[in-house]
């Protein structure tokens, strides 16, 4: 299937229009982090024909059928397989210095969600995989087998928000000194059976423990701590960052690096603001964006983005 088939971009627009001031130049390089189907991508090519896109994807089968997506674009395109925290490395790789645009589409991709074997779903029975990459040696059955209880309940609290967290921990290892975890099905059966009928009523049981488990098999949290502060790095003055974050956990680390680094580092009572303490970026939108209800109603994964974006006002010696 092709890529446009099987993806919709979120807040296509919006990305587009915070992006252009930075990108409609002789020169301009934007480096899409997370390239996924290429939506965003193929979009912003289109819009600006000088521009050189530098696209980095983590799952080798989404890297190629963007690489197909995006054929028509010839050399303007450079695609490279690796996690986005090594953003520095790629740029140093490339010959670049600086870049023009970054843009940061988080989260699961519609290519991961809708491949049942992936078993990124707690809808459809699927082995315990959750690998964004595909390359990579840890997965959600590896993590059921061998974490042991107090590891299993950290990671439910800390990446899944998870008040239940020590009963499932516990449960999980009862079971699997009989009964191994190879299928989705099988950790969906324990979670409810496990789960009080009234906490049941607000929501599916299973959701924040698969949030939290496909998190530590990607480390998610752990790259994107890393991946922004080095985007922001690899920004030239007047450059911009747009991020879409579907989770409160992402949301709150970007939110959190962007307003430090939108803030004056003046010490309280300084009279007058040294120009080595002035903010490093500009916030370009009021908190978080939400979709509009019209995308939402036409492309339900548009429900929880919130999307933040900055501009680069100066580069720190």
């Amino acid at each position: 299937m092709a890529a446009n088939d099987i993806h919709t971009p979120v807040m296509l627009a919006r990305t587009v229009e915070l992006l252009a001031p930075a990108l409609d130049h002789p020169g301009a390089v934007l480096v899409d982090a997370t390239l996924g189907m290429a939506g965003h991508a193929e979009a912003i090519l289109e819009r600006f024909p000088e521009l050189v896109l530098i696209g980095l994807d983590r799952d080798t089968q989404a890297l190629a059928l963007a690489g197909e997506r995006l054929a028509p674009f010839g050399e303007r395109v450079r695609l490279v397989h690796t996690v986005y925290d090594r953003f520095t490395e790629v740029l140093g790789s490339l010959g670049i210095d600086s870049v023009s645009g970054i843009l940061f589409d988080l989260g699961v991709s519609s290519l991961q969600l809708d491949e049942v074997d992936r078993g990124f779903s707690y809808s459809k029975d699927a082995p315990l995989d959750m690998r964004m990459d595909a390359t990579a040696e840890l997965t959600a059955e590896l993590i059921l087998a061998t974490y042991n209880e107090a590891e299993l309940r950290r990671i439910f609290y800390e990446f899944g928000e998870e008040k239940l967290a020590p009963r499932y921990a516990r449960k999980i290892v009862e079971r699997r000194m009989t009964d191994p975890f190879v299928r989705s099905a099988q950790l969906v059966e324990l979670i409810i059976a496990a789960t009080p009928a009234a906490v049941q009523r607000s929501g599916h049981p299973a959701k924040r423990v698969f949030q939290a488990l496909r998190i530590e098999v990607n480390q998610e949290l752990s790259v994107l701590a890393r991946a922004i502060p080095a985007a922001i790095d690899s920004l030239g003055v007047g450059g911009r960052i747009v991020v879409l974050a579907y989770q409160s956990l992402e949301d709150r680390i970007v939110k959190r690096v962007l307003a430090a680094r939108s803030s004056s580092t003046a010490p309280v009572g300084l009279p007058i603001e040294l120009p080595e303490h002035r903010p490093e970026l500009k916030l370009l939108v009021r908190g978080a964006e939400l979709a509009s209800e019209s995308e939402k109603a036409q492309n339900p994964r548009a429900t929880p983005v919130r999307l933040r974006a900055a501009e680069r006002l100066r580069v720190v010696a």
